[in-house]
């Protein structure tokens, strides 16, 4: 039941109250709900001039004049779906209409889809953009009120049109009359949508309005942005080859019919993941099976795209297969494919691919290895976004080397987990050779590629800058300058934060910044940190104690202090959720003037800090742990190798050197209960890439890590601290606690390396718990093989899950243990300068210890869970961001030595194809693949082939391999190939 209610009050109060009245069934009890609507006159309508409206203005007084369609000047008001479809073309700056955007979209855009929301919110206060947000829900003459049986899709639209209406009515009072001229010609605000239906009403209305791609057409720069429509939305003929084209994929089963196989177990949900080694393979795990669920042949994967939430059916055990041997790739295979005309394939046309797939699906092994096989009936959520490409040069049609025209070409994404994606396009010439933004849009069934849209072009293939910026773009790192509303949140730089004297008594004044905080200024704190670190984010101390024991402290940046929940500047971070570190640059979370200023705990400046201080035993027991608001002023920033050198000079008697040898004999021991607890001690390849030190910063030289036990006693300070404080909030906010865990990894994921370990060297890795994980590891070792061990514990980490942030409230408790710490409760506390969710965490510590209360929205779990998951999914792009600017710039070292001079390194094989071997090359951190021309005989039982003249190798073994960049012919980009030169020279075979 819905009543309405209308009476005019003073502007001061409302113009229109509008009250609704339902009933709402809870629990089978039924409540009446009362909602009010307050309604003005008053809302500005954003026009320059308007001499109706009081208020800061947006849309300049003629509109858009340039536009042929509207030659007396316009306003565009698009409609949600607009915005919904085309966020690419309406964030580009060669798009810039005056644009009216209504209350009603924006709500629609928010309820739909969260990710374009924030992108539309970011438009609204982008200084290239003309934008004014116009609340018409609360305007008396363009709120509407949902009539009986309308649905809600019909009410906005209906809202809509009474805006735009509204807003062309208006717009004649906003112009005044002269005497003794002629009444000035009006702009009009025209309506863009791309609903059929809804144009007509509107035309019926007297309402201007138009296609987007009719808007667009008529544009300046219109064969740059036609480009960047969607594809499901243009409005082409369709051929004649389209139209009686075949399904080459079964359709999708109804959502709802998902839904249901779901939850009555008969269909599986998970995330698909390409394999990156055979694009006709994929798999899902799921929580059902101890192994993922195998899928075989693209019939089978059924158009899913990597992270795709899919659902899937899986097979009778009896149709079990084992997953592939052989190296097949994508991009040399499919290079004959021709982009207009798929049922080239279908009729045979790519006789070489269709054999193989048809080898692949056939493919049997021995039971023992078969796992879970299936197929995707069903898509339950897209990760589609934009992805990083280049044009496939040989799918360039000869005869528009130079045209203008449209036409379709395929563009090869950077990453091999992406399909390649057919765009049309006008500007196919001058994007080759080019690294280009393409989003996909659309995959229908008929189609064996999915089809998208040309975005941006970054530049030149090969370009240093255009590479970094690719790569950010390819794991989706938001790397734009922090915006004006973020800088205004900053605080003032100046006198503010020198800390006041102290009184005649020595005690620190109680005013200001300062109040509520402990003074521990004349302690010995340092910073031990990597070379150049700008952002320090921690600091420690050790002093003895009267009574023998000793205090260590651990002083963290206070960023909370400075970050304040629910501003622009925290909504910034939440939304970035992490610094991402490349080989020459940093990504920063938060501003530099808090990253590497006032929060940076800098030597010789006093600093506002959280501190942990524990009381402990000469053994490294704690007796008790305080947590507090501090002030600090660190004594010496120093690196990990100046800090080694001051500890092992016994020369150096002062307070720092003292501190540094306490902290490491606590450390020490530490590690040594960590270890005994369980604790594993994994590796992962990390290399340090020097650059050049002029401008150019082109990479010279590439070396590994050295670790130092100053690295391992920062570590273990800042794993005590992260415990401490983890066991801290949880006991105060049980259900909304922001915590990091670390699942125990199923058996089955390392059987795979027990049967290579037991096969080639007799060894057993026993994972029967994290105690016994790290006693075998230290077991699997090779006297003539010193990095035998270390190989064993990069392959082992592969084997492990990732470790995640999580909300307390959301699982049980025994499932909050960290696997490789070896501890019941864990999370971050120690860089809130570069992880926001430590930020999350100071909050609550700060609230749990009474210094100040907690916001609202981290007494939500709901909220929690919400922020955490950005925040994982940040931290996983960002460390994949890392690694790969690692690959890029060993690439361009490699480059550097000459194009054509062949690098000779040890590798060591750590898997076996049919065809080839993956090699991994310690001393640069990176992997290879080496393939073979001919057959070889390959042994899939004992994990090796044999090539030549009876040469054996296997996995574990060390070879030679040739390293050369070569540019890729396609792609005109460097490219790292792989031969292998010891025991065999497969150049020759």
């Amino acid at each position: 039941m819905v009543e309405i209610t209308i009476r005019k009050r003073s502007r001061s109060e409302a113009a229109v109250t509008q009250r609704k009245f339902f009933k709402k069934t809870v629990r089978g009890k039924v409540t009446k709900v009362l909602r009010e609507r307050y309604l003005r006159d008053d809302v500005p309508c954003g026009f320059e001039r308007c001499i109706s409206c009081d208020s800061s203005t947006t849309l300049p007084y003629a509109g858009d004049t340039t536009h042929p369609l509207f030659p007396t000047g316009h306003y565009i008001l698009p409609d949600t779906n607009v915005f919904l479809s085309q966020m690419d073309l309406m964030e580009s700056d060669l798009f810039n209409p005056p644009i009216i955007l209504l209350q009603t979209v924006m709500e629609e855009v928010r309820h739909r889809s969260v990710p374009l929301y924030n992108r539309l919110k970011a438009l609204t206060v982008s200084e290239s953009k003309k934008i004014w947000v116009f609340y018409n829900e609360f305007r008396s003459e363009t709120a509407v009120v949902r009539e009986q049986d309308e649905t809600p899709n019909d009410r906005n639209d209906r809202g809509i049109r009474t805006a735009a209406s509204w807003y062309n009515s208006h717009i004649a009072v906003t112009r005044p009359l002269v005497r003794g001229q002629a009444p000035p010609i009006l702009p009009k605000v025209v309506l863009v949508t791309e609903d059929a239906a809804n144009r007509q009403k509107a035309e019926k209305e007297s309402i201007p309005c138009t296609s987007i791609r009719k808007y667009v057409e008529g544009t300046r720069d219109a064969t740059q942005l036609l480009d960047l429509l969607t594809a499901f939305n243009e409005e082409l003929e369709p051929t004649k080859a389209s139209s009686a084209r075949q399904a080459v994929y079964p359709e999708y089963i109804p959502t709802a019919n998902v839904m249901a196989g779901v939850k009555a177990g008969a269909l599986h949900q998970g995330h698909f993941n390409a394999n990156p080694f055979n694009y006709l393979e994929g798999s899902v795990s799921i929580l059902e099976f101890t192994q993922p669920v195998l899928l075989i042949g693209r019939e089978n994967m059924n158009r899913a795209v990597q992270g795709d939430i899919v659902a899937v059916e899986v097979f009778d055990e009896s149709e079990w297969k084992a997953p592939g041997d052989e190296v097949i790739d994508a991009e040399a295979a499919l290079k004959n494919d021709n982009v207009d005309n798929e049922e080239d394939e279908e009729e045979g046309g790519n006789n070489e691919v269709l054999v193989k797939e048809s080898q692949v699906l056939l493919r049997g092994q021995p039971s023992a290895e078969k796992q879970p096989t299936g197929r995707i009936v069903g898509i339950v959520k897209r990760n589609w976004r934009s992805y990083v490409c280049h044009i496939d040069r040989s799918s360039l049609s000869n005869s528009a080397s130079t045209s203008q025209s449209i036409q379709s070409v395929f563009a090869q994404p950077t990453s091999r987990l992406i399909p390649r994606i057919r765009l049309r396009t006008r500007q196919a010439p001058q994007l080759v050779g080019q690294k280009i933004v393409v989003t996909i849009d659309q995959w229908n069934a008929t189609s064996r590629y999915p089809e998208g849209h040309f975005v941006r072009a970054l530049g030149s293939v090969g370009d240093k800058a255009t590479e970094q910026e690719s790569l950010l773009l390819e794991f989706d790192v938001p790397y734009r300058p922090f915006g004006a509303a973020v800088m205004a949140c900053l605080p003032p730089e100046g006198d503010k934060w020198v800390v006041p004297p102290r009184t005649d008594d020595g005690r620190t004044p109680d005013r200001g910044v300062w109040r509520d905080r402990e003074d521990l200024r004349d302690l010995v704190i340092c910073s031990i940190d990597p070379p150049g670190c700008q952002d320090i984010d921690d600091a420690l101390h050790a002093r003895p104690l009267p009574n023998g024991n000793i205090e260590a402290g651990v002083h963290i940046a206070d960023v909370s202090h400075f970050v304040l929940p629910d501003n622009a500047m925290d909504n910034e971070a939440a939304a970035r959720g992490t610094t991402v570190y490349l080989v020459d640059k940093r990504i920063d979370m938060l501003p530099a003037l808090l990253g590497t200023n006032l929060c940076s705990l800098r030597p010789h400046v006093e600093r506002l800090a959280f501190s942990v201080i524990w009381e402990l035993t000469p053994e490294a027991e704690i007796v008790n742990v305080r947590f507090t608001k501090s002030v600090i002023t660190s004594k010496a920033a120093f690196t990990y190798e100046e800090a080694q050198v001051r500890k092992d000079d016994q020369h150096q008697q002062d307070d720092l050197a003292k501190s540094i040898r306490l902290l490491n004999s606590l450390a020490i021991k530490l590690k040594a209960k960590r270890m005994a607890a369980g604790a594993l001690n994994l590796a992962s390849p990390e290399v340090k890439i020097q650059l050049d030190s002029s401008e150019s910063s082109d990479p010279i030289d590439v070396e590994q890590k050295e670790l130092r036990e100053t690295n391992s006693l920062v570590e273990e300070f800042m794993l005590l601290a992260n415990i401490s404080v983890a066991r801290k909030i949880q006991e105060t906010f049980v259900q909304t606690a922001v915590l990091r865990r670390h699942m125990p990894p199923p058996r089955e994921n390392f059987k795979n390396l027990q049967d290579i370990l037991k096969k080639r060297r007799g060894l057993i890795l026993d994972v029967s718990s994290s105690k016994a994980l790290a006693d075998s590891l230290d077991n699997c070792v090779d006297a003539k093989e010193p990095a035998f061990n270390t190989l064993v514990r990069v392959m082992a980490t592969r084997c492990m899950l990732s470790a995640e942030y999580f909300c307390s409230g959301s699982v049980a408790r025994k499932s909050f243990g960290h696997y490789g710490l070896a501890s019941d409760i864990y999370t971050h506390f120690t860089s809130p300068i570069r992880r926001y969710a430590d930020v999350l965490v100071h909050r609550q510590l700060s609230a749990a210890i009474g210094h100040s209360p907690l916001h609202a929205s981290l007494h939500s779990k709901a909220h929690v869970e919400r922020v955490l998951d950005v925040v994982n999914r940040r931290h996983t792009m960002a460390q994949r961001a890392g690694r790969a600017s690692v690959e890029f710039y060993v690439g361009l070292a490699l480059q550097g030595r000459g194009e054509k001079e062949i690098v000779k390194e040890e590798a060591f094989v750590i898997r076996a194809f049919r065809n080839g071997l993956a090699v991994f090359v310690h001393k640069l951190g990176i992997e290879g693949l080496v393939t073979f021309k001919r057959d070889i005989e390959f042994d899939a039982d004992n994990y090796k082939i044999t090539i030549g003249d009876g040469v054996d190798i296997a996995v574990f073994d060390r070879v030679t391999v040739n390293i050369q960049v070569e540019k890729d012919r396609n792609t005109q980009r460097g490219k790292v190939k792989m031969t292998l030169a010891e025991p065999v020279d497969s150049s020759m075979l």
